[in-house]
């Protein structure tokens, strides 16, 4: 028996081991001192500043949110190059069986459209299918004739719409185009809903929402869509838009809650219940929920761990931090079922992660 062999062969095993668990540990260690990494919706990506400040106040340790787009936190999530994406578009439950993730609903918002009109021109009205037939390119100039029978009295200037959209794959352009599918059997055959749809015609182009306020403001006669938040925050020109029930509605916190209220999401916990078009009388039209995903079988347990502890460390206190922001907290029987999402994230022993609330 060649016992030096045995014995070199043994320590070059145990070498490879202590390597594996301290290159694991140094991994583990680095992800844990650059914080949570994270990407994607620009939808909800200010309430997610507000929340990650506040949790690093708590001593919950720092997030870093990166407002990429809904295409791209679902790529950099299912390429596991961060801690979790966020989308405002959720995959299906094929997709994340095939792409092992778990999805999780955040919070609520409405889509606005927004004009760059002048001030005598404030307050314009729109329905689904006229809002329809101005994003396909038919209706061009804001004083048409189906736009000022929306709008008696209103001053409407002789002006040319400016469409203006997202020029990378968004969420928000995906709930925003099926809204108008809704409202118009036109758009539905000749556009359709997608995060990225062919827009007849010559339009302009933002990055994220801030790129949409940017356009918008910059450009006479424009018309976008943006979450509520950026409409508080940048003093937009909002659209009072018609609802289910046939009222000119302007978008509220309090209409986005009436839309969760009068959905399957409120009766019977369906987080993918659609929030478009519901019944109320000041319920806003397109209003939509924003979720994130996670690695439901995380290499490392430290990142994994750090951002369940930051997105349950939410849940427990974002209602609070949500309100006046322009956006709704989920229904109660909605976060009542989140545990569940929780432990379906395991490690390579099955085990659910112990994640805590600081």
């Amino acid at each position: 028996m060649d016992v030096r062999g045995l014995a070199n062969g043994w320590a070059n095993r145990m070498a490879v081991r202590v390597g594996a668990v301290l290159g694991a540990w140094l991994l583990s260690s680095a992800a844990a001192g650059q914080g949570v990494q994270a990407a994607g919706a620009t939808f909800p990506s200010k309430v997610y500043e507000v929340w990650a400040k506040a949790y690093e106040k708590s001593g919950g340790g720092g997030v870093q949110y990166k407002p990429t787009g809904s295409g791209d936190g679902i790529k950099q999530i299912s390429a596991r190059a961060v801690d979790f994406g966020g989308t405002d578009a959720p995959l299906a439950p094929a997709d994340l069986s095939r792409q092992k993730l778990v999805q999780i609903p955040m919070l609520v918002g409405g889509v606005v459209p927004v004009v760059n009109l002048p001030a005598q021109a404030g307050g314009v009205q729109l329905d689904g299918d006229t809002l329809a037939e101005i994003f396909l390119g038919r209706i061009k100039t804001w004083n048409d004739a189906r736009i000022t029978a929306l709008n008696p009295g209103l001053s409407l200037p002789a002006l040319a719409i400016q469409r203006v959209v997202r020029a990378e794959k968004s969420g928000t352009t995906e709930g925003f185009t099926r809204y108008l599918t809704l409202a118009s059997p036109r758009f539905k055959a000749e556009v359709g809903e997608g995060q990225l749809p062919r827009w007849p015609g010559e339009v302009l182009k933002g990055e994220g929402n801030d790129g949409m306020v940017k356009e918008v403001r910059a450009t006479p006669g424009a018309i976008a869509y943006v979450s509520y938040d950026r409409v508080l925050r940048d003093k937009l020109l909002p659209v009072r838009l018609k609802n289910a029930a046939g009222r000119f509605v302007a978008p509220s916190e309090a209409g986005f809650r009436n839309a969760i209220l009068e959905s399957d999401m409120n009766r019977s916990g369906n987080d993918l219940a659609t929030l478009l078009d519901r019944p109320g009388f000041d319920t806003w039209p397109i209003t939509l929920t924003s979720f994130v995903l996670v690695d439901a079988a995380p290499a490392v347990v430290a990142r994994a761990t750090a951002a369940l502890r930051y997105l349950y460390w939410c849940f427990v206190h974002g209602d609070d931090l949500t309100h006046g922001t322009g956006f709704a907290p989920l229904p109660t029987l909605v976060q009542s079922r989140l545990s569940a999402r929780f432990s379906q994230v395991r490690d390579a022993n099955g085990q659910t992660l112990k994640y805590a609330v600081y």
